[in-house]
């Protein structure tokens, strides 16, 4: 490699050959751009972020819709977390960012919205997910020393998958937006809570802590019941599309 390094280093050199030179320089910083960038993504999959968390595909929260806005910024803050790989506390974790994007939404939706049954929805959203978030905070504090019993990198492990899932489900089921600041709020809120119901059937599935366990089939029970009434009222207000 030294001997070929320097061969290219005296062709370069020549009159002649300097087009060529141009080129070989173009070529080798590109892989050295190329390689740059494929050391930055290694660094990035040894940080603890769960496998193929990745949602770069979400609308640009500059140009986005205020309610899409706060998905993209929850769904941000989800993409940067590091796993420890303990499923209760990634749980609990992954949860609090989840409910603090649900009560964001329920804000704009008191704010801009009209229909009395969703900005009902919303002011329950909110009461029922701030208490889940301060039990959310204490079981994450609570659980910072757990030992390891999943693979956050390994896209085969059984809760990585079930969480990557959880996700992929909401993006792949993101709604268009319209013009109706309350259908938006329906229809967003519903593959929010969707998502939030795989991650406590994920936890449900292969957690350990008791308590947290109960917690998740009570958000299951509680969501299911409200994404039943989401699709009730959207349903009846067609006109709203």
């Amino acid at each position: 490699m030294k001997k070929s390094a320097f061969l290219l280093a005296a062709l370069c050199s020549g009159t002649l050959l300097l087009a060529s030179c141009d080129s070989t320089k173009t070529t080798e910083t590109t892989t050295t751009d190329t390689a740059a960038t494929g050391t930055m993504a290694d660094s990035s999959a040894m940080s603890g972020d769960m496998a193929g968390m990745d949602h770069s595909q979400m609308t640009d929260g500059a140009g986005a819709s205020p309610l899409m806005a706060s998905m993209n910024d929850m769904m941000g803050k989800m993409d940067g977390m590091k796993m420890k790989g303990n499923t209760d506390h990634d749980f609990a974790h992954m949860m609090l960012a989840h409910h603090q994007g649900a009560m964001a939404m329920a804000d704009i939706q008191l704010r801009d919205g009209k229909d009395a049954t969703m900005r009902r929805m919303a002011e329950q959203i909110k009461a029922d997910q701030q208490k889940e978030i301060s039990e959310l905070e204490a079981a994450a504090t609570r659980l910072d020393s757990a030992p390891t019993n999943y693979k956050p990198m390994d896209p085969a492990d059984p809760f990585t998958s079930k969480m990557k899932l959880s996700m992929d489900g909401m993006m792949q089921n993101m709604p268009k937006p319209v013009a109706n600041p309350d259908m938006n709020f329906n229809m967003l809120m519903t593959v929010h809570h969707q998502s939030a119901v795989d991650m406590a059937k994920a936890e449900l599935a292969h957690g350990k802590d008791t308590k947290l366990k109960a917690m998740a089939q009570m958000m299951v029970a509680a969501q299911e019941k409200e994404i039943a009434a989401f699709k009730e009222w959207h349903n009846k207000n067609g006109d709203k599309m």
